[in-house]
């Protein structure tokens, strides 16, 4: 397995939605909203195994002090591979100087996380509105 990690910010639609369904995310239910969104955010990093799209990751960001990592999505059959790590190593080469880089995670995605050394924030509580399904 090799695979290729870049920044894009072309891709087409349809890999982005089988991605997202191949995790069961809700968000693939809105695939034009998703599709959108993914590519205006600040980044969008993607991992390949030859044309297949294994993985991408976004983030938002005011370009100088703060970046929130939105998304981390990477097919099952990849995951446990270190494509997770190669998407997030790419983001901190890019937004390692940042004032503050943020996420929300759970399950068990808080340890996954933990390993690329982010920490809880204090005593923060992550609050939302959501409209998914899947937590």
């Amino acid at each position: 397995m090799s695979i290729e990690i870049k920044e894009t910010k072309a891709l087409a639609q349809a890999d982005i939605i089988a991605l997202y369904e191949s995790v069961d995310w809700s968000s693939a239910k809105k695939p034009d909203k998703l599709y959108q969104g993914l590519l205006n955010s600040h980044s969008l990093v993607t991992a390949w195994d030859g044309d297949r799209l294994v993985g991408l990751g976004n983030a938002l960001s005011d370009g100088y002090l703060v970046v929130y990592y939105a998304h981390l999505v990477v097919h099952p059959d990849y995951q446990g591979n270190g494509v997770g790590r190669m998407i997030v190593e790419r983001f901190k080469e890019k937004y390692g100087d940042f004032h503050q880089q943020i996420l929300v995670a759970d399950g068990g995605s808080i340890q996954f996380y933990q390993k690329c050394g982010f920490e809880r924030a204090g005593d923060t509580q992550p609050m939302w509105i959501y409209q998914g399904d899947e937590h």
